[in-house]
């Protein structure tokens, strides 16, 4: 072998070994970021698995829009999502299930926003035990290809 094809080989191998260690880097802070979520009480889930939860059991998960009136304007909502009025304490608890073992799921704009997490730490203080946030937000939502509604 020449010594340009054993340069290439050794680049394309250390270029691989760094994609790799990239990969590895940030399947680790997903992970640390979800445990860090889970201690906090609830889970992080994505837009594929809330609409196959949505579509296994419609009656039995309850979906909770965070977003501000100008985000639902622009980008919708989830069909059968309840709207929350504010991040505040009162609002979020005020309308959840009776039912604490209830599956409740929040969700706002990406996976930027922090309302919908916001809103499921109040939810966890309020004593709900299978809380999640949908944490593609309604856009990553449209993004998968699911409907939305409008207001």
């Amino acid at each position: 072998m020449n010594h340009s094809k054993i340069t290439k080989l050794f680049l394309t191998l250390v270029a691989a070994g760094i994609l790799c260690g990239v990969s590895a880097l940030a399947e680790t802070a997903t992970m640390a970021k979800e445990a860090s979520h889970q201690a906090e009480g609830f889970k992080l889930i994505h837009a594929d698995e809330l609409q196959k939860e949505m579509t296994a059991s419609p009656n039995a998960i309850h979906v909770f829009d965070a977003n501000n009136d100008s985000t639902r304007k622009t980008e919708g909502v989830i069909p059968g999502a309840v709207i929350l009025a504010n991040s505040s304490q009162y609002d979020t608890v005020k309308v959840l299930p009776a039912d604490k073992k209830a599956q409740v799921v929040f969700y706002c704009a990406n996976t930027e926003c922090m309302a919908s997490h916001t809103a499921a730490k109040r939810a966890v203080t309020a004593g709900y035990q299978n809380v999640s946030v949908m944490s593609d937000g309604i856009q990553g939502w449209k993004k998968a290809g699911f409907k939305t509604s409008s207001l």
